[in-house]
């Protein structure tokens, strides 16, 4: 994947956009909605995938909007798209941005360094001692 391609990213709410703290509604991430405006600005679409709906769903949309953050789409592929229960409710992106991914979450500025800048390398490794290391004596 090209990470200078506009990217579809599907991005989580609780514990990625604000601090989990569900029913309610967390703390802003450092610098969460300056990096997603700004991925915004760079012409990656957005999505909104959340496990909140209904009302807490509304609650975690209208604290985007206030923070000046409108999503491409909200749990779904795109705005048209209507519920079907006869399919699959993975959506379509080309990335998933959130918490629990293997490792947790790596930061808004890590994210954006990995999105925006073709020369950074998230997978360069420093040089450590193996993991035989810790079982020597």
């Amino acid at each position: 994947m090209n990470f200078n391609d506009k990217l579809i990213l599907a991005i989580d709410f609780d514990g990625t956009i604000v601090d989990d703290a569900y029913p309610k509604i967390g703390r802003p991430k450092l610098f969460a909605f300056e990096t997603l405006k700004r991925l915004q600005q760079d012409g990656h679409r957005l999505i909104l995938w959340t496990y909140r709906s209904d009302v807490r769903l509304q609650e975690a949309v209208d604290f985007c909007q206030d923070n000046g953050l409108n999503f491409y789409a909200v749990n779904r592929s795109f705005p048209e798209e209507e519920f079907d229960s006869s399919k699959s409710r993975k959506i379509h992106a080309d990335l998933f941005i959130d918490d629990r991914n293997i490792g947790g979450f790596i930061g808004w500025g890590e994210v954006y360094q990995i999105l925006s800048n073709p020369n950074y390398n998230p997978l360069k490794l420093e040089k450590k001692k193996g993991f035989f290391y810790f079982f020597r004596r």
